[in-house]
């Protein structure tokens, strides 16, 4: 296991096809405290090659957007040849798509290349405490693909569009003859209607359907 300790020097390798960019991160993170980027590269490919021949980095800074393998391939592997290494995401996309992926790949943290100098510095410390540094805009943005994805999937019970219609209107404290009158049905069809809904949701009573609707997101 790497010694993270603050007495220890950080290692931090940069993975970005930018040289202008790279040079600027590079030099950003040689100027902090105990904190020191030995290797910059173009390609994942390059970075993958270094990682068979040598010692592996604490942290890597990667970006999404590189030629041949993109970053999000690059994550897994570099993960997989050094699975303690941080990888830290770069880059200027914040699209839902990427960066759900990249966290699903097994990046530590997403940080925009519109991050200033000392939110980068901050972003590997903060790594290498166990944190997910993230800016707020990405922070918001993964909570709330994590908060869909853990929402319980609405069950189908094959209500038809005017049974859904008719329970819609109950859920607002409608009547049988209130709702042949606002649909334009006699009062025998929307009785018919309401047995099919009690059957088909499997409850015996209008206060049962619509708590079940109302429970189940059904509305």
């Amino acid at each position: 296991m790497k010694n993270t300790t603050p007495a220890a020097t950080t290692t931090v390798w940069l993975v970005e096809d930018h040289e202008d960019c790279r040079r600027m991160v590079a030099r950003v993170i040689n100027r902090a405290n105990a904190m020191r980027c030995d290797h910059s590269f173009s390609t994942c490919e390059e970075a993958l090659s270094a990682l068979s021949s040598g010692a592996a980095p604490d942290v890597v800074l990667l970006d999404v957007g590189l030629p041949r393998m993109n970053g999000i391939q690059g994550i897994r592997e570099i993960k997989a040849r050094a699975p303690s290494t941080h990888v830290v995401m770069l880059t200027v996309f914040d699209d839902h798509e990427k960066v759900f992926n990249a966290i699903c790949a097994g990046a530590s943290g997403y940080l925009l290349k519109t991050a200033d100098d000392q939110a980068i510095v901050n972003a590997i410390q903060e790594v290498l405490n166990g944190g997910a540094p993230m800016n707020p805009r990405v922070a918001r943005m993964v909570l709330g693909m994590f908060t869909r994805l853990t929402e319980p999937a609405k069950r189908d019970y094959g209500l038809s569009a005017r049974e859904t219609q008719i329970l819609e209107l109950m859920s607002h404290g409608l009547i049988k003859k209130e709702i042949a009158d606002r649909l334009g049905l006699s009062y025998h069809t929307v009785d018919n209607h309401l047995r099919s809904i009690y059957s088909k949701l499997h409850v015996h009573t209008r206060g049962g359907a619509v708590a079940k609707a109302l429970t189940e997101k059904l509305l």
